[in-house]
């Protein structure tokens, strides 16, 4: 018998953060770490990071399979990508803060009330 010590809807919640750590690193990071390299480079530094990401998305998306239903799937990502996105922004690229980012955080909030509030309508 084997023990579980997390639920999958934990372990997806967990990757998926993991991932798009990485997943914006690889899209991002170029902007102001290799603006003055060729772009081709820019490119093979993303590929090299996206790996990273994939090996942590596609576990999290197949534990996550398993308890969310693939709408609740991709909004609990889109969600996640904001969370990451938001700080990155303005820590990491020096992005000013915007009142923009609370209302894109509530549209989203209203995404997930849509898809997690029960039974479809």
């Amino acid at each position: 018998m084997q023990a579980r010590f997390a639920s999958p809807a934990l372990v997806a919640i967990g990757l998926l953060t993991l991932s798009n750590v990485f997943m914006t690193f690889a899209w991002y990071a170029h902007l102001k770490n290799l603006s003055s390299r060729p772009w081709f480079l820019a490119a093979l530094a993303s590929w090299g990071i996206a790996l990273f990401e994939y090996l942590l998305q596609v576990p999290a998306n197949r534990a996550g399979y398993t308890v969310f239903s693939l709408p609740q799937l991709k909004i609990l990502q889109e969600i996640i990508t904001l969370v990451v996105f938001v700080p990155f922004a303005i820590f990491y690229m020096r992005t000013p803060i915007k009142l923009d980012y609370l209302w894109a955080g509530l549209c989203m909030v209203a995404a997930a009330w849509f898809m997690f509030r029960g039974p479809s309508a």
